[in-house]
């Protein structure tokens, strides 16, 4: 059985596997995931412990348990923990993209968490989203003079931690944003899709909410489908992502006329 210690990140990849295993399963003994995850019985407790804190799963006697409605694509509470460096070099460049002022649009997804933390710098802001997660960053305490916060409306999803549906598109119909940020589930080819049909509508209509549109994705979400797409690359002015990305997926975006960046993790 190898060492279960590591870094912070090995330690939320062997979780994310974990708790991977939990979900395709329903319900799986504790031993048996030590066994494939090749760790003590200790260890699995204790991450068990950390993701039911974070209300990801349920742990029992003997077994974890996954909760209903609860999936990797959609569960905000794990997917925030993940690829925090690339996060964080992503937002000391996305910072660079707003000015003092500016109205910023900011759609849910857990890559712009970092870069919430960030706009508390700038003075003046108006950030308009959909996410309660960034509207608490944002406008906490640490708010610099003059933030505002608009937060979209509409059906609550507990899962996202955010707000879609109707009248989330209608509210957002009457925004316009100097800048926008958006994330991506799964992009391959240029051509983003996305496992939930109101998110794909939410994130098309953000392209047309903004004057400038950047689009940072990390290199696992590249070469991935989904269900329900929402067009190209061609909707955004910039596409930010890591120089893990596979360099024909970023061929096949500079191909739509769209720049690539790379930013070294």
């Amino acid at each position: 059985m190898r060492p279960s210690r590591g870094t912070e990140a090995d330690v939320e990849q062997r979780r994310h596997r974990l708790l991977q295993q939990v979900i395709a399963q329903g319900a799986v003994r504790i031993d048996t995931l030590a066994e494939n995850l090749q760790v003590s019985t200790m260890t699995v407790h204790r991450d068990l412990a950390n993701l039911e804190s974070r209300q990801l799963l349920h742990k029992r006697r003997g077994m974890a348990v996954a909760l209903p409605n609860v999936t990797l694509e959609t569960a905000t509470r794990f997917r925030e923990y993940l690829d925090i460096e690339t996060k964080e070099a992503f937002a000391e460049r996305l910072i660079r993209e707003v000015k003092p002022g500016q109205t910023v649009l900011m759609d849910c997804g857990s890559t712009l968490f970092p870069l919430a933390r960030r706009l508390t710098r700038i003075e003046g802001l108006t950030v308009v989203t959909n996410s309660l997660r960034i509207a608490g960053l944002v406008g906490g305490a640490d708010a610099a003079p003059g933030t505002r916060v608009i937060l979209l409306g509409g059906a609550f999803r507990a899962d996202f931690e955010a707000c879609a549906g109707t009248d989330t598109l209608r509210h957002l119909s009457r925004i316009r944003a100097d800048v926008m940020f958006s994330s991506a589930t799964a992009i391959q080819g240029g051509r983003l899709s996305h496992p939930d049909q109101a998110w794909a509508d939410l994130k098309e209509a953000l392209q047309s909410a903004a004057e400038r549109r950047v689009l940072p994705v990390d290199h696992s979400k590249f070469g991935r489908t989904a269900t329900h797409c929402y067009g190209d690359a061609t909707g955004y002015d910039l596409v930010l992502t890591d120089d893990a990305t596979p360099e024909d997926e970023i061929q096949a975006i500079e191909a739509l006329g769209v720049p690539v960046e790379i930013v070294t993790t």
